[in-house]
């Protein structure tokens, strides 16, 4: 059984930084495409990062390059997003997903909140 634990979010000011944990189980998470996305109150959820199987390729959404970086130690079936000057309009649930998974089984976590205000 598919599962994604989000773990790392909470409150900090404008400029802090985060860092985000996603352990996966229930499916061979070393050959898939992991993402992490974000879903803000009244808005639908939107794509964040990517990193693929290889570890080394990855994709950002433009709002966040240059701040966010994510890395995945397939030893422990984790995915991890570094944020740094979080700004308000990042406040929102963070999910993390394989876009794979998702297509078959449309599961996701519970996510981690993480709220930027002074």
């Amino acid at each position: 059984q598919v599962h994604f634990v989000e773990s790392g979010g909470g409150w900090v000011q404008p400029g802090g930084s985060l860092i985000l944990s996603c352990v996966a189980s229930g499916f061979d998470f070393s050959n898939h495409t992991i993402r992490w996305y974000r879903q803000a109150p009244g808005k639908e959820r939107e794509r964040v990062a990517s990193i693929y199987s290889d570890g080394r390729s990855t994709a950002y959404r433009d709002s966040v390059k240059g701040r966010f970086r994510i890395r995945r130690d397939n030893a422990k079936n984790t995915t991890y997003l570094h944020m740094n000057n979080l700004q308000p309009e990042d406040t929102a649930t963070y999910y993390c997903n394989a876009p794979a998974i998702l297509m078959d089984t449309g599961y996701w976590g519970q996510g981690t909140q993480v709220t930027v205000s002074s």
